[in-house]
């Protein structure tokens, strides 16, 4: 099969967040993908089966698969319009997460992902332990999201890892703050799925925009993520939708040799 590796979420290599593209004919077994997965051994390998009028998509951590994944759809739009249906400027992609449209405006890729408005939940020891800072709110959607004082306390936060895995009814857990350059900045980590921290997370800002948007009274917002490798993202809030934008750019092209 074709593979190719996508830096998402950035406009030069070596930023965003990595993620694997395999193109498929039709499903291999789950196990095989997922051993790909692991054999690639990025946070995420898309795989993707072109179809009439759509794209089916699937997404494996090196661990399991997952039911949303923002740069790893971001790489798959990438790959489309550059080596499958070239020029293509909007696709859609049918996921274990509804029909995940995307369009090319310009040199972005805009994604329509759904909303995932978190849910105020108290602060507890074991949040502030896990993080080492003092935790301002504690609010929950498929991920953990702790609202931390400032941009400067997300980009040194040096987090137990051990006992972000420990917390309970958490995937994975988001740490934001607002920003100073931009409007709100975060941090992404999911031990639990084998990713002790993403680069760059599409899914987590399904719940940082509704988030921030209601925080900050706007609809259209500039975030950034600060991991070592950095990414930007431009964010709308639209209700039960959020729109979420970035570049990319080819790492690597092959192929992958395996037995069906």
């Amino acid at each position: 099969m074709d593979y190719y590796v996508i830096d998402a979420f950035s406009d030069a290599l070596f930023g965003g967040n990595p993620a694997g593209v395999c193109l498929l004919d039709e499903w291999l077994a789950e196990e095989t993908m997922q051993n790909i997965a692991a054999e690639n051994n990025l946070a995420e390998t898309a795989f993707v089966v072109k179809r009439e009028s759509h794209y089916d998509l699937r997404w494996f951590t090196p661990e399991t698969e997952i039911d949303l994944c923002g740069h790893a759809t971001l790489a798959s739009a990438f790959v489309v319009t550059r080596y499958l249906d070239r020029g293509a400027g909007y696709m859609e992609f049918h996921t274990k997460s509804g029909v995940l449209p995307v369009r090319k405006n310009g040199d972005l890729f805009e994604m329509d992902f759904p909303s995932r408005n978190p849910e105020k939940i108290g602060v507890t020891a074991l949040m502030e332990q896990a993080v080492g800072a003092p935790v301002l709110e504690a609010h929950m959607s498929r991920d953990m999201l702790l609202l931390l004082k400032d941009e400067e306390q997300v980009r040194n936060l040096k987090p137990d890892l051990n006992l972000v895995a420990k917390l309970p009814g958490c995937f994975a857990l988001i740490v934001t703050a607002q920003g100073g350059g931009v409007d709100f900045v975060s941090r992404f980590f999911a031990p639990g799925a084998g990713i002790p921290e993403d680069p760059v997370t599409g899914s987590s800002h399904a719940t940082l925009i509704p988030f921030w948007a209601k925080r900050l009274q706007k609809e259209k917002m500039t975030a950034k993520q600060l991991s070592r490798r950095g990414g930007t993202l431009y964010c709308e809030d639209c209700g039960g939708r959020v729109k979420i934008a970035g570049r990319a750019a080819l790492y690597l092209r092959g192929e992958i040799f395996v037995n069906r």
